[in-house]
């Protein structure tokens, strides 16, 4: 009893201790970083007015990343040319509006490979010529599902960036260093079709103050998978094709030496 009497009476203490406060951290109601952190102020004073109206098909799991990039873009531009669809497939009874928008014959699928047309081809916006511009918001694994899962995407012309400018997304793993991300990639083809050749360090600017103080507080400064490949940083077991990519290029570069000498 006397046992029984002493464990009650210290449950009544811990009830009655006064519990410690956590102080969160102030956070900004525009980004929702910590205001300590916050890239609000290296966004343009004013938005962006551009004749392109983005779209960005986001896969889930970037909502989830601290470090993500697509409310950049977003609060950088003008109201209503930036617009945010998030799922990992886009039926087309659930999505009527966007089916009718990948069938207008100005818009572009932002996606490489075959079939795709380099954007600089294309004629700039201007004299009655507008671009609805569509990307995946992914990792290349993710993006490349979303592509082969929804038969929408079929439809739009496919263009691609040959940027020269390597990503400013220092902070995480790039697939090699001709890779970007997200911003950086709408922010690249916005200033080819709007020719506005400032544009891409315009939007990048929140890109660079958020690794910068990624950095000042401990991270690392990433190289790609292709860069760690190539000297030798890559721990993890390479897959046979990559393996066979590695040694073409190897050998291209070879090749390409001889010819010059």
């Amino acid at each position: 009893m006397e046992e029984e009497n002493f464990i009650e009476s210290l449950f009544e203490l811990a009830d009655n201790l006064e519990k410690p406060k956590i102080n969160k951290r102030d956070v900004c109601s525009r980004c929702r970083r910590p205001v300590t952190v916050c890239w609000c102020p290296f966004l343009p004073s004013e938005p962006i007015q551009i004749t392109t109206t983005v779209f960005i098909l986001q896969h889930p799991f970037e909502e989830s990343r601290n470090l993500k990039t697509a409310p950049m873009l977003n609060q950088s531009l003008s109201p209503g040319k930036c617009h945010v669809y998030r799922s990992k497939k886009f039926p087309e009874h659930r999505y009527p509006g966007l089916l009718e928008l990948m069938r207008q014959p100005n818009t572009l699928l932002l996606f490489p490979g075959p079939g795709a047309v380099d954007i600089s081809e294309l004629p700039p916006v201007g004299d009655g010529v507008s671009y609805n511009l569509v990307l995946l918001d992914g990792t290349w694994g993710q993006a490349k599902h979303m592509f082969l899962s929804n038969p929408m995407l079929q439809f739009p012309q496919k263009v691609q960036i040959n940027p020269t400018v390597k990503s400013k997304y220092v902070i995480r793993t790039q697939p090699d260093d001709g890779s970007l991300s997200t911003l950086e990639t709408a922010a690249f083809a916005l200033s080819v079709l709007e020719q506005i050749p400032d544009l891409f360090d315009v939007l990048t600017k929140p890109l660079e103050a958020l690794c910068q103080f990624q950095l000042n507080h401990g991270a690392c400064t990433h190289h790609s998978k292709t860069y760690k490949i190539e000297n030798g940083l890559w721990k993890k077991k390479l897959s046979k094709k990559a393996l066979k990519r590695l040694e073409e290029k190897k050998n291209q570069q070879i090749l390409d030496g001889n010819q010059q000498s």
